[in-house]
């Protein structure tokens, strides 16, 4: 007889695990359903206007694959009529010791959704020299 009586038990806290289990996925189900009417609209305006963090991160990407050269950084960064302008350090020659290896500018022009539509060098620099055109000098 304790053997009924604790299957009896069992069984009574498992329906009520269940119905629990039930009732808390139907709370959680509600709201859900009320963000996911909300998020494709924001979705959209994601999709079709990149970040300016995701516009950086596409043409570093994008300037690598087309020079075959390691971005090192963005120095500068700025929204235009047409799209974006940046100009990305690109090491062009690692040397030993570092100071010397060869790096150059180059102007990076992307489209409003962050595409490249063209890239030049401006300036090619050893890594130790400061650039006299753009402290002050000549």
């Amino acid at each position: 007889m304790s053997n009924t009586s604790s299957t009896s038990k069992t069984q009574r806290s498992q329906k009520s695990q269940t119905s629990q289990k039930n009732q808390t996925s139907r709370e959680t189900d509600e709201p859900q359903e009320g963000r996911e009417s909300s998020e494709p609209s924001r979705g959209e305006a994601a999709e079709s206007r990149p970040t300016p963090m995701q516009v950086l991160r596409h043409a570093r990407t994008q300037l690598a694959e087309l020079t075959g050269m390691a971005p090192e950084s963005v120095s500068s960064f700025e929204q235009t009529e047409d799209g974006w302008t940046l100009e990305v350090e690109v090491l062009e020659m690692a040397r030993v010791p570092d100071t010397m290896s060869l790096l150059a500018s180059y102007q990076v022009e992307l489209d409003a959704d962050g595409e490249l539509t063209g890239y030049r060098r401006v300036r090619r620099y050893e890594r130790g020299r400061a650039d006299p055109r753009r402290s002050g000098g000549r």
